[in-house]
C-alpha cells in the first residue's frame, strides 16, 4: 500500500484551511478592538448622524460659561450645525 500518495493533496488543504482561520480570527480580533476603542467607518454610515467632536467642545465650553449664548450661536452656525 502507498500511503503517502493521496495524503499530500489534504495536508495543503487543511494548510490552507489553517491559514485561513488564523486570517479570519486576527480579522475579527481587529475589528472588535476598533468597534470599541475607536471610530468605524461602516457603522458612521448606516447610524444617524450625531454632533461632532467640534459640536461636543462647544457644548462643553457652552456649558461652563466660557461662551455667551450669541458666540455659541455664531460657532454652531460656522460649523454648519444649526438645528
Amino acid at each position: 500500500m502507498m500511503w503517502g500518495t493521496g495524503s499530500m493533496g489534504w495536508s495543503w488543504g487543511f494548510g490552507l484551511l489553517a491559514v485561513a482561520g488564523i486570517a479570519i480570527l486576527v480579522y475579527l480580533v481587529i475589528r472588535l478592538s476598533t468597534k470599541n476603542g475607536g471610530s468605524d467607518p461602516a457603522s458612521s454610515l448606516t447610524a444617524s448622524p450625531g454632533p461632532t467632536s467640534a459640536r461636543k467642545i462647544l457644548d462643553e465650553r457652552f456649558a461652563r460659561g466660557e461662551l455667551t449664548a450669541e458666540q455659541y450661536r455664531d460657532q454652531i452656525r460656522v460649523l454648519g450645525e444649526d438645528r
